[in-house]
């Protein structure tokens, strides 16, 4: 594509060289540039990309969209400054792969918790339904049924558009992507038109990021605010910021809630680590789901499938079929009569809604054991808060390591026991092997009990030192229940 072709959705502050020149491919970063391709300098969290210009031009770069210009440049190249290259770099790569979502309809997913599910979910019902459907979440990317590998919940704005792009002309009629907190406030998603947004919930997260909690409900509100009037703004009416989230929208507003009017009503009616039976707008039907997180995830599902055109009745049947996602609220019963479950519950939050589903069906009929930890270098302020919900609502807590990443899993354990108090301890054991505290919790439990495995969910590695070891905490529960044997 031409250069000038790629400049016209940006503001152009100035350039210097030929704007006329074919442009091969673009980027944000130097080492993977090749000859005839435009690269954008973009000031990151982490490094400035100005810094990288001259290794870009070295790689065979064809001209470079940077904020401010070098003092010494090449005449091969061509320079393009624009007032805010964060901004641009996702518009430049919406024009570069030929707006794909002008060719399909996007719904992005925001909130802190139930992202995953509500996006895996409605991937998996359209696809029942016929469609193609492409997915961009943080377990896996999925072009229809083409798994892509993922390393961010959504990924930077070129590799996002690249992917869409490849949606777009492999006929893809939907597309459903979680939309995280960052990726709104870097710009990521710039240049994107959405059909759809859903919001789940706000707690609190990533506050090592945004500092604030406030920064960090402007940013998921910010998604809403810039959804177009032809799209659909659902929210969760249950959640105090709700209506907060949709409040300076044009998009078409809609409500779910299991416990207020609202667009999308539901009621769970049983229970049990089996499934449930809810009611949705007055109609019953059976789901291989529990608790009552999982309801109103599945009530935004059942919402978002109506307001793309879908009937009621066959979005219920799909409900029916639908299978929980990997890693979220995943049970496995032990030949000794206790049920353990695998969550991704990395909030104190989501340790909420995990432990009270746990209760709703238990019934106080067995003990709950809770193994659980912190990722480090990540939000420190939550620690406590995480050992304090699982002590309020656990028997027995065994506090361990997650992903201590450069941090060493003392210190956060530490930190974690700093929240509780002498009476608290009683409950409490901390092991920093996470395997050992996953097979202590498994040899503390009765028949009838269920030990809840938090933090990791679908992850299969453990980072330690910047390095990623081999760790799946659904692997270590099935390699301890063959030996109970």
């Amino acid at each position: 594509m031409k250069l000038e072709e790629i400049l016209k959705s940006v503001n152009v502050c100035r350039w210097a060289g030929d704007l006329n020149i074919e442009v091969t491919d673009i980027q944000m970063d130097s080492r993977l540039v090749k000859p005839g391709c435009l690269f954008v300098a973009v000031k990151g969290t982490q490094t400035d990309g100005h810094a990288y210009i001259g290794k870009a031009i070295a790689g065979g770069a064809a001209a470079i969209v940077c904020e401010i210009l070098p003092e010494q440049t090449d005449d091969k190249v061509t320079y393009v400054q624009v007032s805010d290259s964060e901004d641009a770099v996702g518009k430049l790569a919406t024009t570069f792969y030929g707006n794909p979502t002008e060719k399909l309809d996007l719904v992005g997913v925001t909130g802190t918790n139930g992202k995953t599910t509500i996006a895996t979910l409605l991937y998996e019902m359209f696809r029942r339904f016929g469609y193609k459907v492409g997915l961009i979440s943080t377990v896996c990317n999925y072009i229809d049924g083409e798994a892509i590998p993922t390393d961010h919940t959504t990924p930077d704005p070129i590799t996002l558009n690249r992917l869409l792009g490849k949606m777009a002309d492999e006929g893809c009629k939907y597309a459903f992507m979680e939309v995280s907190s960052h990726s709104v406030a870097q710009k990521r998603i710039g240049g994107l038109k959405f059909a759809g947004g859903i919001f789940t919930n706000l707690t609190r997260d990533h506050l090592d990021y945004h500092k604030t909690f406030e920064n960090y409900l402007k940013a998921k509100k910010a998604f809403f605010d810039g959804l177009p009037k032809s799209a659909f703004a659902l929210t969760n009416a249950d959640d105090k910021n709700g209506l907060v989230m949709v409040q300076n929208t044009k998009a078409k507003v809609a409500t779910y809630s299991l416990r207020t009017l609202c667009d999308f009503k539901g009621k769970v009616l049983e229970d049990g680590f089996e499934g449930m039976l809810l009611d949705i707008n007055n109609r019953e039907v059976n789901v291989q789901f529990i608790g009552r997180f999982n309801a109103s995830n599945l009530l935004a599902v059942y919402g978002a499938a109506c307001l793309l055109g879908k009937q009621p009745e066959e979005v219920l049947i799909a409900l029916s079929i639908l299978r929980p996602v990997s890693g979220r609220f995943d049970a496995i019963r032990s030949p000794k009569g206790y049920t353990a479950i695998v969550d991704y519950a990395h909030t104190p939050d989501a340790l909420e809604n995990v432990l009270n589903a746990i209760h709703e069906v238990l019934k106080g009929r067995g003990q709950v054991i809770t193994v659980v930890g912190a990722g480090g270098n990540r939000d420190k302020g939550k620690r406590p808060l995480m050992a304090q919900e699982s002590v309020k609502q656990s028997d027995k807590v065994v506090i361990t390591s997650d992903n201590p990443r450069f941090e060493e899993p003392q210190d956060i354990i530490n930190d974690m026991l700093a929240g509780l108090t002498k009476e608290d301890m009683r409950k409490v054991i901390s092991i920093a092997d996470r395997r050992e505290a996953i097979r202590t919790a498994c040899m503390l439990a009765q028949p009838g009990d269920v030990v809840l495995i938090a933090g990791k969910g679908h992850e299969n590695y453990q980072e330690v030192k910047g390095v990623k070891h081999h760790f799946d905490d659904k692997e270590v529960v099935k390699d301890i229940f063959a030996n109970e044997n």
